[in-house]
């Protein structure tokens, strides 16, 4: 089995800073790519920033700038460092990794339980 598991949310005013944190753990054989989505109360999931073996991260327009995304391959660890953050990045914020098994003929999209990113003052 495979889980990713996100810590990191909370409440926060504009300006301020929020590290996410998502951990797989599980049969894992290898993964492939791992990114941040952001899905806020009545609007679609986007995509905030990505990134895949041997290619640069990749980061939504919205975001460039303010947030940088970093992988920790021993640990199987994506982060978001969040910073200046704006009351438009308030969202559920979902991890979400390609990740293969069973001896890498299995690949699928895992995805974290989300987590509550609140910009306010």
């Amino acid at each position: 089995q495979v889980q990713l598991v996100e810590s990191g949310g909370g409440l926060v005013q504009p300006g301020g800073s929020l590290r996410l944190s998502c951990a797989a753990s599980g049969s894992i054989f290898s993964i492939n790519a791992m990114g941040w989505y952001r899905q806020a109360p009545g609007k679609q999931r986007e995509l905030v920033a990505g990134i895949i073996s041997g290619a640069r991260p990749n980061y939504a327009d919205s975001v460039k700038g303010r947030f940088t995304i970093s992988r920790e391959g021993a640990k199987n660890t994506v982060y978001l460092q969040m910073n200046s953050l704006k009351p438009e990045d308030t969202a559920v914020y979902y991890c979400n990794a390609r990740i293969a098994t069973n001896m890498g003929f299995n690949i699928r999209d895992y995805w974290g339980q989300g987590t509550q990113v609140t910009v306010s003052s």
